[in-house]
């Protein structure tokens, strides 16, 4: 096999689905991910911590969002040896990268919701409820 051909089959495809990024784009675009790592950002925290920051989030599914950014290399659990057990969770410098990359889409989504919840309204209100014909039809 020439270099160039190694080369060729070495570079990621997110659009090849034999492609292993689309684990990282899957894991990342949760929404719980995308708001546990920004929260992470400001300082380590206790799981019971993020539960009360990330308003909604199940203490499910908090523990397997956690699980899987650990096990992913995004997030560091650290057992702190006491009793009662205190475990802390924070990013690791590859958390931490994506991270800031995250915070720029929450920050999008803050200044741009009031725009989509208008698209989305006007969307909906041209479109007849299921069953019945939009008039003129």
């Amino acid at each position: 096999m020439t270099s160039s051909a190694l080369r060729a089959e070495s570079v990621p495809d997110v659009y090849d689905p034999s492609c292993s990024a689309r684990h990282a784009l899957e894991l990342i675009a949760s929404k719980w991910a995308m708001l546990i790592l920004p929260a992470l950002a400001a300082r380590p925290m206790r799981n019971a911590e993020l539960l009360r920051k990330i308003g909604g989030v199940s203490q499910k599914m908090l523990t397997q969002t956690l699980k899987e950014l650990e096990r992913n290399g995004l997030v560091v659990r650290t057992d702190m040896k006491t009793m009662p057990s205190h475990v802390e969770y924070s990013l690791s410098p590859l958390g931490r990268s994506l991270s800031d990359a995250l915070a720029v889409l929450d920050r999008w989504a803050e200044r741009n919701f009031p725009e989509l919840d208008a698209a989305r309204e006007r969307f909906d209100a041209g479109r007849a409820p299921v069953g019945k014909p939009l008039s003129g039809e």
